[in-house]
């Protein structure tokens, strides 16, 4: 990861997740979204351990880090999964993804109030414009949202999702400023996350036998080697050096190739406000992006991280 340049770990976010919105649609209906969260994640976490132990990377740690790790994954890797699991079995996935839109935002705000990381008027307003891109790219699909109290239910699972994502993002920028190991947090974090899963799935009394379909196999490894492994290490690298506020942007962006995907895949087909909103989506990351923007937080200040 130190080797990348911030704009390869910005890119291999965007190009992964972009496609992950429709890869989950692969599994949704097929399990429950409390079975497919846990294995994606269970198997995430058991390769990055493997790999962390083959490098020679100590895996112990005290009760109090595992619970650290633990805060991280659960919010992280769990219950905003669930969320995005239950929000794309009754909203089509552009919809939720608008919703993610808001991350950057979200995860700014956070760390100004718990961090005191300075949020400039320059990064709310390239929120603001990224985040009326997105939703302006993806403003007809809300016409086609026919059954009210599905589409209710949705959004307050996107929401919540957003809400609970940013936690996470949080959590895991006190875990690096705390100087806490990065692939033993990411691991442990997503072996704890895909826990809070298989709870959830036992206390609901749901089915967990393995499926015999070969695409529901295939997008668990890509979700969980491309889409977990390989981006999450990229994103936690990049809220490392810019702050958990500009890494959010990502959220903005993937929306963009979301689109590319249905357009492909699923038979979308955009309008005029398409071209439009993309311009502005582009817009807000290259203003919250820009050199200069007060928000990168790697320097630790009474514990927290500070902007410089």
């Amino acid at each position: 990861m130190a080797r990348l340049r911030n704009w390869q770990l910005f890119a291999v976010c965007v190009l992964t997740w972009g496609t992950t919105w429709h890869a989950i649609t692969y599994q949704v209906g097929v399990t429950t979204p409390e079975f497919g969260v846990a294995l994606r994640f269970a198997l995430a976490g058991a390769v990055i351990l493997a790999f962390a132990a083959a490098r020679g990377i100590s895996l112990r740690f005290a009760p109090r880090q595992h619970a650290w790790f633990a805060l991280q994954g659960m919010f992280l890797y769990g219950v905003s999964y669930l969320c995005v699991y239950h929000a794309e079995r009754l909203l089509p996935s552009g919809l939720v993804a608008v919703g993610y839109s808001a991350s950057p935002l979200i995860t700014g705000l956070g760390a100004r109030w718990l961090f005191g990381v300075a949020v400039s008027a320059r990064f709310i307003a390239g929120g603001v414009l990224g985040l009326a891109g997105v939703a302006l790219v993806f403003w007809p699909e809300f016409g086609q949202a026919r059954d009210a109290a599905n589409t209710t239910l949705g959004a307050l699972f996107t929401v919540g999702a957003v809400l609970l994502s940013g936690v996470g993002s949080l959590a895991a920028s006190r875990n690096g400023a705390r100087g806490l190991p990065f692939w033993p947090a990411l691991g442990f974090g997503m072996l704890y996350g895909a826990l809070c899963s298989f709870i959830a799935a036992l206390a609901g009394g749901q089915p967990m036998a393995l499926p015999a379909i070969a695409s529901w196999w295939i997008a668990l490894l890509y979700l969980s080697l491309a889409g977990s492994v390989l981006t999450f290490a990229c994103y936690l690298t990049l809220m490392q050096r810019l702050g958990p506020g500009p890494a959010g942007s990502i959220g903005v962006m993937t929306p963009l190739l979301a689109l590319a995907v249905s357009m492909a895949f699923e038979h979308y087909e955009p309008d005029g406000l398409t071209a439009i909103g993309a311009a502005l989506a582009v817009a807000g990351n290259v203003l919250m992006l820009r050199r200069g923007t007060p928000a990168a937080v790697t320097q630790v200040r009474a514990g927290a991280p500070a902007a410089e």
